[in-house]
């Protein structure tokens, strides 16, 4: 299913939520899985078929990158078909944008920069790619705000153990969140990435001193293919 076609990947049409998990089958895979969520038709498509190809396509622009804006680089990876307008690939996006503008901001003090920045991206697709799809309203924490944190933990060298890095990496999760609620919903992958992005950008020149570049004023070229999308309500609507 192309990406503009609809929500589902199987067949377009609409997805629907549970305010109960109910046992489904991936159509893909065909693992059986506990899910909140399928098409209005009864498809399913587990969260790791969903974002497998989009996160390949993610690792492999960011290892190329030589931007220095997380949101040019978020943009760019927006624009692949394998990208869709939601989806878990989003909550490893945010985070591997911002430590590849990081590592071109010279963000990494290591000798060896090219050996952590690679590391730390593939810390980003493990960490990253465990955090599920819809969180943003079933566990009231979106995964966009949740990849800044891990963003920052991963910079920080932060652990359940640590003092310092522990705090910003809360501090971090926490800002970028209260930045989307102040939006509003309902969910979009696109406004959060941008949302949180920029609150990380923010934050890590705050605290570390590091300063990525953001763009002037973030357009938003996805309205179109978001059937919920707040349009003038939205900081990023191009109208």
């Amino acid at each position: 299913m192309a990406r503009n076609t609809g929500a589902c990947l199987v067949c377009g049409k609409p997805i629907v939520y549970y305010e109960s998990a109910r046992k489904m089958e991936c159509v893909m895979c065909h693992g059986e899985f506990e899910s909140h969520a399928s098409c209005e038709d009864g498809h399913y498509v587990c969260d790791e078929c969903h974002a497998r190809r989009g996160i390949e396509v993610i690792m492999e622009g960011c290892s190329k990158s030589e931007e220095k804006d997380p949101i040019a680089i978020m943009q760019k990876l927006m624009e692949d078909p394998y990208i869709y307008m939601h989806g878990p690939e989003h909550h490893v996006m945010v985070g591997a944008a911002l430590l590849t503008a990081y590592k071109n901001c010279n963000g990494f003090k290591d000798c060896e920069v090219q050996e952590v920045f690679t590391k730390a991206l593939n810390e980003m697709k493990s960490r990253g790619g465990e955090y599920p799809g819809g969180a943003c309203g079933l566990w009231g924490c979106c995964g966009a705000a949740v990849s800044t944190g891990i963003f920052m933990s991963i910079i920080t060298k932060a652990t359940p153990l640590t003092g310092n890095s522990w705090k910003l990496s809360n501090q971090m999760t926490s800002r970028a969140l209260g930045e989307l609620a102040d939006l509003g919903g309902p969910r979009c992958c696109k406004r959060d990435s941008f949302t949180a992005a920029k609150a990380a950008v923010e934050f890590v020149k705050e605290k570390l001193g590091v300063e990525m570049e953001l763009p002037g004023k973030i357009e938003c070229g996805f309205s179109a293919e978001n059937q919920q999308c707040l349009k003038k309500h939205c900081p990023y609507y191009k109208m």
